[in-house]
């Protein structure tokens, strides 16, 4: 994949075949059986093909998170090791403050602005990812995301 700037107002990655097709077809899907349950006056037939298109899609949504879960604790994990190389001294001690989704928002930032960003989250106990995005400057994109 050739590499292009990547910005706050490019960075979130929509996966086609997944967003623009599985979950439009298992939501309709679902309103589908929602309309048969109704047209079939209640049937148990109609019952079990909700129940059966309920539980596909809320299988499917399971499953991103599950992955975006993972992907999250991996971030830490590699964040972790970037802070205790970049950190000064008094916020390596202060690691352990740090939520994932602090971390998470935090990957972007490049290691020159590292320790004035992560001082900053700490000191201002800044929580939402989005305001912390915001922040970064000079943004070291990812483009291995789920």
């Amino acid at each position: 994949m050739a590499e292009r700037a990547q910005t706050y107002k490019n960075h979130t990655r929509l996966l086609p075949p997944f967003h623009f097709f599985v979950l439009p077809v298992l939501l309709a899907n679902f309103v589908w059986s929602l309309y048969r349950l109704k047209a079939w006056n209640y049937s148990l037939d109609g019952f079990l093909a909700v129940a059966v298109a309920a539980a596909l899609l809320v299988g499917f949504v399971s499953v991103r998170i599950f992955a975006l879960t993972v992907q999250d604790r991996v971030i830490r994990l590699e964040e972790q090791l970037r802070y205790a190389r970049l950190l000064p001294a008094d916020l390596q001690a202060r690691i352990g403050e740090f939520t994932i989704g602090q971390f998470v928002a935090l990957r972007f930032a490049s290691d020159a602005e590292l320790s004035a960003l992560a001082r900053k989250v700490l000191d201002e106990k800044l929580k939402e990812r989005n305001t912390i995005k915001r922040l970064v400057k000079n943004w070291k994109p990812d483009f291995l995301r789920v």
